[in-house]
């Protein structure tokens, strides 16, 4: 399928600063063109009046859990989910098992990803080794290898000492650290947020100080390298306020949020339930006002999904020993839609936090609908309506808090370079 031509829908590109109705034409592969009264001989042509074209979204945060616990999800599930979720790209952090903090690994991942064929993925690696805090990876190898960045993610490195060498290594480099902000003396046999809801269910809590102290010294320590700094999905917030004031200095600081941080609070634990443990852990309703705030004001750059797959084996358990995490790509887009709907940003806000943004922070392709660009795109029915339900779910990971709620959104046509990923409505069949 060599020529696509989208008829009359409502294309956003914040990459243009471009909200209007108009055509978009692939060719090739790419982005021919963009604007009204295209005319296109022999193109497979798709009404898409009423929907909105918008660039491939980007999740700069997921976790597909091959190698070593494929069980839970493969990179053939994961980047279904993702496409079904309307993502082109994704970027999957290293704690695998093995955790991703050699080449090799890098490598065995790109080219998994490459034979699946649903969605571009690429690989973060490890800060250090084995994830242990301890002793650097070897950053060069793993950027040759594929890799676009450098995290712990799901642990933080614990040492102020070994994080500024990382900092000061990446910094020369010129490559991305993204940070789990935690600080591990507060945290440590905490399951949920530390407030009313920990002290009725009787669990121990996470104070709202673990993120922020770690986001502060995170922070604190870019300033003092000159390191591109990346904070992954801030909940609190004092989190939002430590990097607004950042980005106020000057530091080279960008940040997350996710979906659940800003659509739930600690309520929806109530009952044990399994499926609302994360990390970090949902907030108070003060919080989740002001990552909102957080998006509204350019302090957060990023919604991420930090898809987290498990299985039941994981979360049918005890609350306190129940894995953290919940997925989200295939929710991501009707949650952020909802603030749409709010009137907390408008629409091309929306496609920035989740397209044109994390793939500038990566800096990959992506993100953008301008001629010549990679035909990475996305449809999207604003007004589909649906209940979430397991059986539809692509990803192999069924944990999620809003199954059996009502969504409104939808991606409907998924295109990577010019080819359907997912077009479960059969818009571009020749016949």
């Amino acid at each position: 399928m060599e020529r696509i031509l989208l008829k009359g829908g409502r294309i956003l590109d914040p990459s243009m600063e471009m909200d209007a109705t108009g055509d978009l034409l692939i060719e090739d592969g790419l982005i021919s063109a963009v604007g009204q009264g295209i005319k296109a001989d022999g193109a497979v042509e798709v009404d898409v009046s009423g929907l909105w074209v918008c660039p491939g979204l980007v999740d700069l945060h997921v976790h597909l859990r091959e190698p070593g616990e494929e069980y839970k999800e493969t990179i053939e599930s994961g980047t279904r989910a993702a496409a079904a979720g309307g993502f082109t790209s994704v970027a999957c952090m290293p704690n695998t098992r093995p955790p991703n903090d050699n080449a090799g690994i890098t490598r065995f991942i790109v080219e998994r990803a490459r034979e699946a064929g649903h969605c571009r993925v690429f690989p973060v690696a490890c800060i250090t080794k084995g994830q242990g805090g301890e002793e650097l990876t070897e950053f060069a190898d793993l950027l040759n290898a594929g890799a676009v960045a450098f995290s712990d993610d799901g642990l933080p490195v614990r040492d102020a000492g070994v994080m500024r060498m990382a900092m000061e290594y990446a910094a020369g480099l010129n490559t991305l650290l993204i940070t789990h902000s935690e600080e591990p003396a507060l945290s440590s046999g905490g399951c949920m947020n530390e407030g009313r809801m920990s002290t009725l269910l009787g669990l121990k809590g996470i104070p709202a100080a673990a993120e922020v102290i770690a986001i502060y010294r995170d922070v604190a320590l870019a300033e003092l390298t000159g390191c591109r700094l990346h904070v992954a999905h801030v909940s609190t917030a004092g989190g939002v306020e430590v990097v607004r004031r950042a980005k106020e200095r000057g530091v080279a600081v960008t940040a997350e949020t996710a979906p659940h941080y800003f659509s739930l609070t600690e309520e929806a634990v109530a009952g044990y339930n399994t499926s609302a443990k994360m990390n970090p852990p949902l907030r108070t309703e003060e919080d989740r006002l002001a990552v909102i705030q957080g998006l509204q004001d350019g302090t957060i750059d990023v919604i991420a999904t930090d898809h987290a797959p498990h299985s039941v084996l994981e979360k049918d358990c005890a609350f306190e020993v129940a894995a953290n995490g919940i997925v989200g790509l295939e929710t991501a887009l009707p949650l952020t839609l909802e603030l749409c709907r709010n009137r907390d940003i408008e629409p091309l806000r929306a496609v920035e936090l989740l397209s044109t943004a994390p793939a500038r922070i990566l800096g990959i392709q992506g993100g953008s609908l301008s001629p010549g660009s990679a035909a990475d795109v996305v449809v999207i029915d604003p007004g589909e309506e649906f209940t979430l339900s397991s059986d539809k779910l692509f990803s192999k990971g069924k944990n999620s808090p809003f199954l059996g709620v009502r969504l409104q959104g939808r991606a409907v046509l998924t295109i990577l370079s010019g080819r359907p990923a997912h077009d479960p409505l059969g818009m571009l069949d020749k016949d």
